[in-house]
């Protein structure tokens, strides 16, 4: 029988190039023109535009046009609430946090970069605080509370992958891709395909990041899209390539985790608390908008698998706003708390047959200045002391998995295994090679695209 993950296509080879530490002039020279400090020429144009539109913005919203937004996942949504129950027993709790992790983040102006040393000093911030804020909160299996860092292709900075690298050595998560494309101007198919290729190399060459299926074969990635516009959802803003699904699945992306985006946003898609395979075919626009559920005893075959977070509605309490949109996301504005934990359990996002193990996709962006204490504050640390000394009377066993973890998980869920699903973290996308000699070098991989 033909093994259905190995029938992804092959990914292409791709070039890892020498980087090296910028100058102070080129710092300056950054910093001043408001661009990304690249050396990527083919990824200039991707730069970054705001990732959520301004509250002031929304609150400006006529209401019709909220109203049509709205009805994109709406009527899927009130069926869900119609026809799915949470699981009533024990459940396993598998919670990954998906960071648009950014660290030349600059809230005031999207398309603007912090200077170098101001991105050095977060990330050197973020090494130093998350483990002292976090370390004693673990799981069920003593693993800690991380983050999987979707790190921006565009904005690529040896230095800077190299201590993000450090701290995920360290036991602290694993480093995924993120682009922000076709802001200025629409993407190419082909534009896109060598960005991918090119960072998911770097990552795995020169840095140690990222997987291999069964340990063999070249590097897997998840990915998740800048400003949501997977597959020009966007009606053509913030991206341009109607085939995304298809050029992520040969080369090599094994999930998306973009989904789902802000309460109003364009790129909403009718499948909603959701693990699914895309329908066929990739290459159309949008081709996530649709697909075949994830189910227990039958074996994925169309990647990148499809793992949705929470989309629900959201009442609030006497005196705030009456409904809101539960979107999973962790700011300082909606930090994480036992209701909207609830709200998490209650979308039930599981493989069909397999309800006892709930997937809850969260969402954040953990460099932006404004968010620091919901990231490496008090407000996070309560809510995991909250969410772990009341786990066995909420009859819940709790699982901290990165991205990669959690698709591992699902995979054994679709193969039918049983037992702890924390013993599947490393199923099938394995974070070393069988042969580590079989490593190609940047200049190996360079010499495989020129050549192909």
């Amino acid at each position: 029988m033909r093994d259905p993950v190995r029938s992804l296509p092959t990914p292409d080879a791709s070039v890892a190039e020498k980087d090296h530490k910028p100058s102070a002039r080129t710092r300056q020279r950054s910093a001043e023109t408001h661009l990304p400090n690249t050396h990527d020429a083919a990824v200039q144009d991707a730069i970054q535009e705001p990732v959520v539109t301004p509250a002031a913005r929304r609150a400006g919203m006529p209401l019709r046009w909220k109203a049509s937004l709205t009805m994109r996942w709406f009527p899927a949504y009130a069926w869900q609430r119609v026809v799915r129950r949470a699981h009533s027993g024990r459940v396993h709790l598998i919670i990954a946090v998906a960071d648009h992790f950014e660290p030349g983040i600059v809230p005031e102006d999207g398309s603007a970069r912090a200077p170098y040393d101001e991105q050095e000093r977060r990330l050197e911030r973020w090494g130093r605080e998350y483990p002292i804020a976090f370390d004693c909160w673990r799981d069920s299996e003593e693993r800690p509370f991380v983050h999987t860092y979707f790190y921006p292709a565009e904005q690529y900075e040896k230095g800077l992958l190299q201590r993000l690298a450090g701290i995920c050595r360290a036991g602290w998560g694993e480093i995924e891709t993120h682009l922000h494309h076709g802001t200025k101007n629409p993407d190419t198919e082909e534009n896109t395909r060598r960005a991918l290729l090119k960072f998911r190399d770097r990552i795995a060459c020169e840095h140690g990041g990222l997987c291999y299926l069964d340990g063999r074969g070249s590097p897997r990635y998840a990915f998740v899209h800048g400003n949501y516009a997977l597959a020009n959802s966007a009606e053509g803003r913030n991206c341009g390539v109607d085939s995304e699904i298809q050029v992520l699945s040969e080369t090599g992306c094994y999930a998306d985790f973009t989904l789902p985006p802000g309460p109003y946003a364009r790129t909403h898609v009718p499948k909603i608390n959701s693990l699914y395979e895309c329908s066929l075919p990739l290459d159309r626009r949008c081709a996530h908008r649709s697909g075949r559920d994830l189910k227990r005893g039958r074996a994925p075959k169309i990647f990148p698998l499809m793992i949705e977070g929470p989309l629900m509605l959201r009442f609030a309490r006497p005196g705030g706003r009456l409904i809101r949109v539960e979107n999973g996301n962790l700011t300082s504005r909606n930090p994480p708390d036992l209701d909207r934990l609830k709200l998490w359990k209650q979308a039930a996002i599981a493989v069909k047959g397999r309800p006892d193990w709930l997937f809850v996709k969260l969402q954040c962006h953990g460099m932006d200045p404004r968010d620091q204490d919901v990231m490496l504050g008090g407000a996070m640390r309560k809510f995991l002391r909250e969410l772990i000394e009341g786990a066995q009377q909420r009859s819940e066993t709790l699982h901290f998995v990165t991205a990669r973890e959690m698709v591992n998980i699902i995979m054994a869920a679709c193969d039918g295994r049983e037992g702890n699903p924390g013993e599947y973290r490393n199923y099938r996308l394995k974070r070393q090679r069988a042969n580590p000699s079989a490593q190609p070098s940047p200049d190996d991989a360079e010499k495989l695209v020129l050549e192909s």
